[in-house]
């Protein structure tokens, strides 16, 4: 068998109208990634997820200290309100890096895209520790603040939707939920040691230098301790390689079908050809990181302010919380493997209109094992929606133009509704006395996330949109191919396979 000369790309529509029957695969055509390329791979990514996290973990357990440093000269609520601000510019700004960086992505690769987004994180994070006080200048203070706030929002506009595309790309089909939902483990470890070493930095510090010792200039440690992390999370980004999704249709459509879905787009084009698949991704996303974040960045603050629960008792209970649920992902990413995504995110859904109100209830106890079982009641949903993240959102949008469609769907959303999560819940609160609001806040999000489950397709077990299969042996691949005419998991209509002649 003889193969002819056309590139590997998509088919159009036109052409998909015209021939008949679709192309077949042979078993050169299907992608085979070991084991341990996977690993190399994924744990490369995984850095990156780490530390944008692990600079979330130093921010949300250090608000009420920032407080304290940045704004000294503002009245209460307002001083903490902009502390938080602070947090929420940083999303509001993501949807501009998404918007850049993600389409970017689709043009010269996934690698280097991820490795810009490091470094740039891994500067802004730095130099907060190194930012003049409101002592020293007033409330100018805030101003720089912000500015590195914008800096990572931007750089981090393109991190999770690159990262998610890239561990998606490299997983095999069949195990897609188990080795994507590694991202995510190593973002809330992230989060658990940001938050560790805000504890272990206030122990010291005011052990040895005395109660002030963390405004006077122990908050600054956590944010410099992001130097070495950075260039060990960097060094990793270098070593890790192109996708094989990518590979094979990267530089094949200079001039891409503006009517072909399957083709690389840009912002419009995506927004034309799968406008549904970006509003599903966009309830998914809210759903589920208005619990991801009510859980690590705003918890803190919440048990300071609403319980009565001090900095460190909040560490020392949120931890092992975030460690165990950490441990759990893989167990239901490779449920989901199983039984498929959209069963495991109703699972998610459910259980947090279930638990949240019984669980804040919990935490209004104002006891250390009260807090503690009243964390673990919120991160079941949590860990169920996070689990599959990364194998279901990229999974909604084709290869060619999947970076920047997740960028959009993932950045828009993340920004509205889950980075604002911590200023919108102390507002409610702060606005109605209430302090259950932030649980109805996620629950409203958890029903609208289970709606859109409604009208999305299943991704498990299949290949990816606008890619061939991937498997981890050649004998894998032999079976593929063998039963592919009978398999309805496969349509080779939208894979970019050159056409086979005998």
């Amino acid at each position: 068998m003889a193969r002819s000369s056309r590139p590997s790309v998509p088919p159009s529509s036109e052409a998909l109208t015209r021939s008949a029957p679709p192309p077949r695969l042979g078993v050169d055509d299907v992608v085979v990634v070991d084991t341990k390329r996977v690993r190399t791979a994924i744990g490369g990514t995984v850095v990156g997820n780490f530390m944008e996290w692990f600079d979330f973990g130093i921010y949300g357990y250090l608000a009420v200290t920032i407080t304290a440093v940045f704004t000294a000269d503002l009245p209460e609520p307002w001083g903490l309100l902009a502390t938080l601000f602070g947090f929420a510019i940083s999303f509001l700004v993501r949807p501009i890096g998404g918007l850049v960086l993600g389409p970017l992505g689709d043009r010269i690769g996934r690698q280097k895209v991820l490795f810009f987004t490091m470094a740039m994180m891994a500067l802004a994070t730095a130099l907060i520790g190194v930012l003049p006080t409101s002592a020293q200048i007033g409330l100018w203070a805030i101003i720089p603040l912000y500015v590195l706030k914008m800096i990572q929002g931007f750089s981090t506009g393109g991190e999770y939707a690159g990262a998610t595309t890239y561990v998606a790309e490299f997983s095999p089909d069949k195990r897609r939920g188990f080795w994507s939902s590694w991202l995510d483990l190593g973002s809330y470890v992230g989060f658990a040691a940001g938050a560790s070493v805000v504890a272990l930095t206030t122990i010291i510090t005011e052990s040895v230098w005395g109660e002030t010792a963390m405004t006077d200039f122990g908050w600054r440690i956590p944010f410099l301790v992001a130097i070495p992390l950075g260039i060990v999370a960097i060094w990793f980004r270098l070593k890790i390689p192109e996708t094989p999704a990518y590979e094979n249709t990267a530089g094949t459509d200079e001039e891409p079908d503006r009517d072909d879905p399957l083709a690389r787009h840009g912002i419009v084009g995506i927004l034309r050809h799968h406008w549904r698949e970006v509003l599903i991704g966009i309830a998914i996303v809210a759903a589920t990181n208005t619990a991801g974040y009510a859980l690590t960045s705003y918890m803190p603050t919440y048990l300071e302010k609403e319980v009565g629960i001090s900095n460190l008792g909040a560490a020392v209970a949120t931890v092992p919380v975030l460690l165990v649920m950490s441990a759990c992902l893989p167990f239901i990413g490779r449920l989901s493997d199983r039984i498929g995504r959209r069963p495991v995110y109703m699972i998610a859904a459910g259980s947090t209109i279930v638990l949240m109100i019984p669980a804040f209830a919990v935490m209004q106890i104002g006891q250390e094992w009260a807090v503690f079982i009243a964390l673990g009641m919120v991160a079941i949903p949590v860990a169920f929606y996070v689990a599959v993240s990364a194998s279901t959102l990229p999974a909604l949008f084709p290869t060619a133009s999947r970076f920047g469609a997740m960028a959009i769907a993932y950045n828009v959303s993340v920004s509205l509704f889950g980075g604002t999560t911590p200023l919108f819940s102390q507002a409610l609160i702060d606005l109605t006395g209430n302090t259950f609001m932030p649980a109805f806040y996620i629950m409203f999000f958890a029903a609208l996330g289970g709606v859109a489950l409604l009208s999305m397709k299943e991704t498990a077990k299949r290949p990816l949109l606008g890619s061939v299969p991937t498997v981890e042996t050649r004998e894998e691949a032999v079976e593929v191919v063998a039963r592919q005419d009978e398999d309805p998991l496969i349509d080779t209509s939208t894979m970019p396979i050159p056409v086979h002649r005998s």
